[in-house]
């Protein structure tokens, strides 16, 4: 019952609520972002979700508008603007998502998209259930991440998410998922 209908009058609440309250947040984020470097201030980028469908995902743009796309591999060999060093930190540069959330393609939880060419992944999650998942901006494999976790370990948590969907298991994450973000951020 709740993966089918509750969870989505979630996402749309959660998700609402969220763009009321952090769009000046989001207003500052977009004209800093243009004054250091131009528009677009959105980067897109084409993800896999639900039962393998492919949607563009919507973030802050963290790197120079003339930077072309790279495997997320190579992406740590990218230059990032200041504002993108901060946005990226502070995971400010995913707030965008939630506009993928409220349009329906993704969920506050559930297993972060991939990329296409991340065919493991994308393998792994079809036959453990959480490719029937929408992907979500928050989920179990990140709050139990760590550097270079193999995608083998993240579809695993995935798996589990997918096996013990429920309300309570959403909002367990969603606390953990701030615990989490009150850490110290990695360095770039």
């Amino acid at each position: 019952m709740y993966g089918r209908c509750l969870k989505r009058v979630v996402d749309v609440v959660i998700s609402a609520g969220s763009l009321v309250v952090l769009s000046p947040v989001m207003l500052f984020i977009a004209a800093a972002i243009a004054v250091e470097d131009g528009r677009p201030v959105l980067f897109r980028q084409k993800r896999v979700g639900r039962a393998g469908e492919l949607f563009e995902v919507l973030k802050f743009r963290s790197m120079p508008v003339t930077t072309r796309e790279l495997p997320s591999a190579q992406a740590g060999q990218v230059k990032v603007t200041r504002v993108g060093k901060i946005i990226r930190r502070t995971n400010l540069d995913e707030l965008p998502q939630l506009i993928n959330i409220l349009r329906g393609q993704m969920s506050v939880v559930g297993p972060r998209p991939p990329l296409p060419s991340q065919q493991e992944l994308c393998q792994i999650r079809q036959t453990n259930g959480a490719i029937d998942c929408k992907p979500g901006l928050t989920g179990l494999a990140q709050i139990n991440a760590y550097d270079g976790m193999p995608e083998k370990e993240k579809a695993k948590w995935d798996g589990t998410y997918a096996a013990r969907l429920s309300f309570f298991s959403d909002m367990s994450i969603i606390l953990r998922t701030f615990r989490y973000l009150s850490k110290r951020p990695p360095v770039y």
